[in-house]
């Protein structure tokens, strides 16, 4: 049956030509939807790629911009995948076997990741077990509705895919500390919205738990010096998050008592 890949992007000029020529040879559609790009990636995908059916959206949350796209698909069978997402033969062939079947004994698959930091691949600190659902019927799944780590919604048992998914994390360290500070942004956001409470404890506490966690607990101090590297910055984001949400607390509080002052 005929397979739609689906892709949001911003900013992708980096990824989206290695993810997009890896991938003609067994996609029938291809489908991205853009939260408008101030790099190349609108100009790479018309020039490089006429078939592609290039859409533009103000981008309000992961989500949302991913039930978005799914709309704009016209195949039953959908592999939707990040621009920093490249299957490897073994995956491709898995994906083309499932959906040559009639009747397939699963309507969503999920993918293992090989995670790329740089040139290191991440072994262990929990990288190294990543799964995630990658392939599925359009009418059987959506996405959660959360701005930042959204995930499949569905009522269907999940199957898995042979091969791996290599997963390239970042090009640069200032990349990825750009990416840390909004995604941080946008889950002290979504904690706010959700009514989360933090104290100054947790703030202090929760970013050593998470290096200790990764690093001996999860056995990241296996992966030598990426994997300490990993650590940090993941200690870094939970840092971030918690006290991105305790300062939206405070000047919320602030603005109420200025606000009945006022009165």
């Amino acid at each position: 049956m005929p397979l739609t890949l689906a892709v949001i992007t911003y900013n992708e000029e980096y990824n989206i030509v290695r993810l997009l020529d890896s991938l003609n040879d067994i996609v029938d559609e291809i489908v991205i939807v853009d939260s408008y790009s101030t790099d190349c990636t609108k100009e790479i995908i018309f020039r490089e790629y006429p078939n592609v059916k290039f859409f533009e959206k103000k981008f309000k949350g992961y989500g949302e911009q991913k039930n978005y796209a799914l709309t704009l698909c016209s195949n039953d069978w959908v592999l939707f995948l990040d621009a920093d997402e490249v299957p490897n033969e073994e995956l491709k062939k898995s994906i083309k076997h499932i959906t040559s079947l009639q009747n397939p004994e699963f309507y969503v698959y999920k993918a293992k990741f090989n995670n790329h930091l740089g040139t290191h691949l991440i072994k262990h600190g929990g990288w190294g077990t990543v799964s995630r659902e990658r392939l599925f019927r359009r009418d059987s799944a959506k996405y959660s509705d959360d701005k930042v780590h959204e995930y499949l919604v569905t009522d269907k048992k999940a199957g898995n895919l042979e091969g791996r998914l290599d997963h390239y994390t970042y090009k640069s360290i200032h990349c990825h500390v750009s990416k840390i500070n909004k995604y941080s942004d946008m889950m002290a956001e979504k904690m706010f919205e959700n009514g989360k409470r933090i104290k100054r404890f947790k703030v202090i506490v929760s970013p050593i738990f998470e290096f200790v966690k990764v690093f001996i607990f999860k056995l990241g101090f296996l992966d030598g010096y990426a994997g300490y590297y990993v650590a940090k910055t993941m200690s870094y984001y939970t840092f971030l998050k918690y006290i991105k949400l305790r300062e939206k607390i405070k000047l919320t509080e602030l603005e109420k008592k200025y606000n009945q002052k006022t009165v």
